[in-house]
């Protein structure tokens, strides 16, 4: 009986960064659909409604990358 299996943890990394990748690349699609650079808004000019919208969509984007790994 094997304790640790190697597979699990390559497996786990493999789709983390799968998660991480396209979890950027929709939230650079959203900055591009908007007509305002989400970034700039939210850091620079202290935009806190906006923060909470972009917060609100990254997590969903999250919740829908975790479905997509877990199922």
């Amino acid at each position: 009986m094997e304790i640790f299996n190697t597979s699990y943890l390559i497996n786990s990394l493999v789709y983390s960064f799968l998660g991480v990748i396209v979890f950027w690349v929709s939230f650079i699609v959203i900055d591009k659909f908007t007509p305002y650079n989400l970034w700039r808004e939210i850091v620079e000019e202290k935009n806190m409604s906006l923060a909470i919208v972009v917060a609100s969509m990254c997590l969903g984007i999250a919740l829908i990358v975790a479905s997509a790994i877990h199922g």
